[in-house]
């Protein structure tokens, strides 16, 4: 993401991020009522140092099922402490003490039946809580924090892509024409090219206009819905925006220039080998909402190097979005976790 433009300019703070577990802190919002009946046993887990297919695979193990077949509503980062929901099918006449896992690293602190299994994305959110040590310039960040609080760039995080980037290596490959049985992974590689030409559409909005006023025609999405809509600005439309009612948005580019704007369709034009090769495979046309605006956001020095932050996020969106506007921060986490992650990612694809 370096590469990206900077809403506010390259901040002047450095600062080590994930120095420990304790330092990266998520709490799913999951935002959904349990029947407390039927043929799925939620699980709340607390997990440190393990990534969400580990965790996946231990509760199936137990459950005595296919680990395919215990759901989960999104990945969360192996590289701190973070609580989740799992679903495994039980039948109603069956219990099984899932406490019995409980160690060190994973920790299971409530259980719900629930009458349909968790599906990716059905979560509110995330709330984040984030330790930066070591910092530089601690006044830079204190002095950005208002204007982060009003918006920053929706910018698909590094973790889309793969570590060093590599799903866009096989995404190029792809669109050569070499064939990726493999189902998951090749969900995983057109979810990463969408994302890079999402990020470039985004990144040249910041460095052309900015985020905070409206161009002559946008492209508006229904607030808690996939739904867009083209339309001229208007007072209407305005007070719209201000009320949450509608989004700003940029594109996930699909089969055609459908629901794209003149000034996109220029600026896609550099990208038009990805495009093309996203719109072979029939993908649809959709939108992603274009700022990100943190929910609850609060800061707290510490000490004279240590600063604390805690947010509020929609479901996917990336903490490193609103983080990388605040301070240069560096991923301080075991070089060998990282390893071991590439290896766990492509193993599950």
């Amino acid at each position: 993401m370096s590469e990206l433009n900077y809403l506010y300019g390259a901040p002047l703070s450095k600062a080590d991020f994930k120095t420990t577990a304790e330092d990266f802190m998520v709490d799913e919002d999951l935002g959904i009522e349990f029947t407390g009946s039927g043929e799925h046993v939620c699980l709340q887990v607390v997990k440190k140092g393990e990534n969400t297919q580990y965790v996946a695979k231990l509760l199936a193990q137990k459950a005595g099922i296919s680990p395919r077949d215990v759901s989960f509503a999104g990945m969360k980062d192996r590289h701190g402490v973070c609580s989740q929901w799992f679903s495994v099918p039980v039948p109603i006449k069956k219990d099984i003490d899932f406490t019995e896992l409980n160690s060190e690293s994973l920790f299971i602190i409530a259980q719900q039946r629930h009458n349909r299994k968790l599906r990716t994305g059905c979560h509110k959110g995330n709330k984040f809580s984030i330790i930066l040590r070591n910092v530089t310039q601690p006044l830079d960040i204190l002095c950005r924090i208002n204007a982060v609080r009003a918006r920053v760039p929706n910018y698909f995080g590094e973790q889309r892509f793969g570590h060093d980037g590599h799903n866009l290596v096989m995404a190029k490959k792809m669109f050569a024409g070499e064939r990726i049985r493999d189902k998951k992974l090749r969900g995983l590689i057109i979810s990463a090219a969408r994302s890079y030409v999402f990020n470039q559409i985004v990144n040249l909005r910041v460095a052309e206009h900015g985020l905070a006023k409206t161009m002559h025609r946008e492209v508006f999405m229904l607030s808690g819905s996939n739904a867009f809509f083209e339309d001229a600005i208007s007072d209407e439309n305005i007070a719209r925006l201000a009320s949450g009612d509608i989004m700003m948005s940029a594109p996930l580019v699909g089969t055609s220039e459908k629901g794209l704007t003149e000034q996109e369709k220029i600026w896609l034009e550099p990208y038009q080998d990805w495009c093309e090769g996203l719109g072979k495979l029939g993908l649809k046309n959709e939108r992603r909402m274009l700022r990100l605006i943190p929910q609850d956001l609060t800061v707290a020095t510490i000490d004279e190097t240590t600063i604390k932050l805690s947010f509020g996020l929609p479901k996917g969106t990336f903490a490193t979005a609103l983080l990388r506007e605040l301070v240069d921060y560096t991923d301080a986490s075991p070089r060998v976790h990282k390893e071991q992650d590439a290896e766990n990612e492509n193993s599950s694809k």
